[in-house]
């Protein structure tokens, strides 16, 4: 048998590497933690109005521009504005009195509590708050969380005086606990709830209060305290034989006025204050009805005697030791959270359809300062509600000088109107509950969730069933757990994707998403889309090395050339710690012992320091670090084409040995 001749391997010169990334020079570590600081606690940068004032008292002027936001707008007020703000703060008193006294018998405190909440709260946030649309007032969802999470330590029919102290004190740790987070710049916090999980929360609970309406409308006297839906429906049907028919006739009636009022300015914009006005409209006709029929003689409940005048002081009222103070706490925490997502998101809304900015933390101050207000003079929880902020948009608010407007006719009606209101029927407040609970559930949002994102749907569907199957606790604990698990599976579980050359293109793109992609012989591109960190280190270790191992299966099976380099394009690591810059160097240790190449493609600032740190970069050495993926990936193709030549004709003369011996 002739012997093979041996084959030479001629030296290819080695191509001229691509610029190289630079290493950003050493900074001293305080001017670092300032800078993250900054960017984490202040990315709206709140002092750049101020230091761009000369002189002490221009800037002492613009520093109390930025903590009280009124005085943006004050000194350039107009009478046309004031016109405006006049219509608007009228015409959402006429709502806000109807939906307070409403909403605090749905918190199972005194009506006038409800008026109570509508005066002082407005005027704060008058002053502090940076919406010019939002109206502040009660919310049906956070007067539900108060004997959802308070009625175990003090009942309310047994022990109401300690109920409504608990009431105030966990107002005022909301307000605390909102003016906290807005002092500390903590805006973001309010973010980590999805809006997925709103939806499915808010839909769950406003479906909870249409149910604990049932007892209103039915004229029933006694009822469950229980919110889930089949404690409800047993409580419902369980009682037929007391059920009210003159309480249901009315009840309904009204009911249908509300939504056809609704609907109807729905489809004619213009009339906007009709439906504004229907809750008023639907109490004023009500109680004369109940009054010239003596409803209360017939099944049908009465408000009964509301004390006049404004406000009184309830400092001495809060609760601040144990045993009940712990309670209050936590009540105050979470239907501060509440507060906070549903105020911010409203007037978010508006703010990005009128073209201005809303600060998150302004706000968390504003609403907490209103609620601490609030709290030591007879308010509970106050937030900026939807069904408020719209008829203010509609009616034409200009400034938050619409909450001052609306302030005083609540402040009106407490002084001279409240005795009107004693013979306004119970089963009419539910009815005008169930109307405003019906514009919560937003349909279209959970169809786009369907749509859109499945997983997201599942969120919105689970806080849904938690707070209707179980109680409003439960649907909050999974709305914000589903939130954090979402949260941390796209940190913990980043994607990793591969990346081809797109035809007569230097681009390389996602072969998952391109077909036209296609892969570099002897080269594996992977895309990271995350930072690089303890919390993924881990798992990136163990799904690129299976990438790799992937990959090199494809090659075996095929019979194309061996896997000579793994091109990491790091565009999208913003940053990465010492498990990150480990991960590198285990994995460059782990691809030499398999004679294979790492490069790392369009590193940031951040990556390249921490791995010249750490000296990880000496390593990989300098000549495999790219400013693009098509740099890396012609480098590799021309100083390791050799290599691969020699490779593919050593599996040749071991083939041709194979059959000829």
């Amino acid at each position: 048998m002739v012997g093979m001749p041996v084959v030479d391997v001629p030296e290819t010169p080695v191509a001229a590497a691509a610029p190289r990334v630079p290493v950003p020079q050493a900074r001293p570590f305080l001017h670092i933690l300032s800078a993250h600081l900054k960017e984490t606690f202040f990315p709206d940068d709140p002092f750049r109005a101020v230091a761009r004032e000369d002189g002490h008292g221009r800037r002492a002027v613009a520093a109390l521009r930025y903590l009280f936001p009124c005085l943006e707008w004050l000194p350039c007020y107009t009478l046309r504005a004031l016109r405006s703000d006049l219509i608007a703060g009228v015409t959402v008193a006429s709502l806000a009195v109807p939906q307070g006294i409403s909403y605090a018998k749905l918190a199972d405190l005194p009506p006038i509590m409800g008026l109570y909440s509508s005066f002082v709260p407005a005027l704060v946030y008058a002053v502090m708050g940076s919406s010019r649309d939002l109206a502040v007032g009660t919310t049906a969802v956070g007067s539900l969380l108060f004997p959802a999470l308070l009625g175990k330590e003090a009942p309310p029919a047994e022990n109401p005086e300690l109920y409504m102290h608990l009431a105030f004190t966990a107002t005022f740790f909301a307000g605390v606990f909102q003016a906290g987070l807005g002092i500390l710049r903590l805006g973001f916090v309010v973010d980590f709830l999805s809006q997925a999980a709103i939806v499915g929360f808010m839909g769950g609970a406003a479906t909870v209060v249409c149910l604990q309406q049932l007892k209103g409308l039915l004229g029933l006297q006694h009822f469950t305290r229980a919110t889930d839906v089949v404690a409800v429906m047993r409580a419902v049907f369980s009682q037929t034989h007391h059920w009210r028919w003159e309480s249901l006739v009315l009840g309904c009636c009204c009911l249908i006025f509300l939504l056809m009022t609704r609907f109807f300015s729905k489809r004619r914009p213009k009339f906007f204050w009709v439906s504004a006005a229907a809750p008023l409209a639907s109490l004023i006709v009500g109680s004369v009805l109940v009054y010239l029929i003596h409803g209360q003689n017939h099944g049908i409940e009465v408000i009964g005697n509301l004390k006049k005048g404004v406000n009184p002081s309830s400092a001495k009222s809060l609760i601040l030791s144990p045993p009940h103070m712990m309670v209050a706490l936590k009540t105050g925490i979470i239907t501060g959270l509440i507060g906070l997502a549903e105020g911010i998101a409203v007037g978010r809304s508006f703010a990005m359809s009128k073209n201005y900015h809303v600060h998150n933390n302004k706000e968390m101050v504003a609403f907490g300062l209103a609620n601490i207000v609030g709290s030591c003079t007879s308010c509970y929880l106050t937030t900026g509600p939807f069904s408020r902020s719209a008829v203010n948009v509609n009616a034409g608010c200009k400034t938050a000088m619409s909450n001052a407007v609306m302030a005083v006719a609540v402040a009106v009606t407490l002084l001279f109107l409240t005795p009107l209101f004693h013979y306004t029927p119970l089963v009419v407040l539910s009815a005008i509950i169930i109307s405003a609970m019906l514009g919560v559930f937003d349909f279209p949002a959970a169809v786009r969730l369907w749509k859109v994102d499945k997983l997201d749907f599942c969120a919105c569907l689970g806080a849904y069933l938690g707070v209707v199957l179980d109680n409003i606790g439960i649907g909050l604990s999974i709305a914000v757990g589903i939130s954090v698990v979402r949260i941390l599976l796209f940190v913990a579980r980043p994607r990793t994707t591969a990346l081809g050359k797109m035809p007569n293109s230097t681009m390389y793109r996602r072969m998952d998403q391109y077909a036209m992609a296609e892969s570099v012989p002897g080269v594996l591109v992977l895309q990271v889309d995350a930072p690089i960190f303890f919390a993924n280190a881990s798992y990136l270790r163990e799904r690129i090395s299976r990438w790799i191992n992937e990959e090199e299966e494809r090659i075996k099976a095929t019979g194309e050339q061996s896997l000579q380099c793994v091109v990491l394009d790091m565009g999208a690591v913003a940053g990465i710690d010492t498990s990150g810059t480990k991960l590198i160097e285990d994995l460059s240790k782990s691809l030499h012992m398999k004679n294979i190449q790492i490069a790392l493609a369009n590193p940031g600032s951040e990556v390249m320091k921490k791995l010249d740190m750490s000296k990880v970069l000496m390593r990989i050495d300098d000549e495999w670090i790219f400013q693009k993926v098509g740099d890396a990936c012609d480098y590799a193709l021309l100083n390791l084409f050799p290599l691969l030549l020699y490779s593919r004709i050593k599996w040749l003369i071991k083939e041709i040995l194979k059959k000829s011996g």
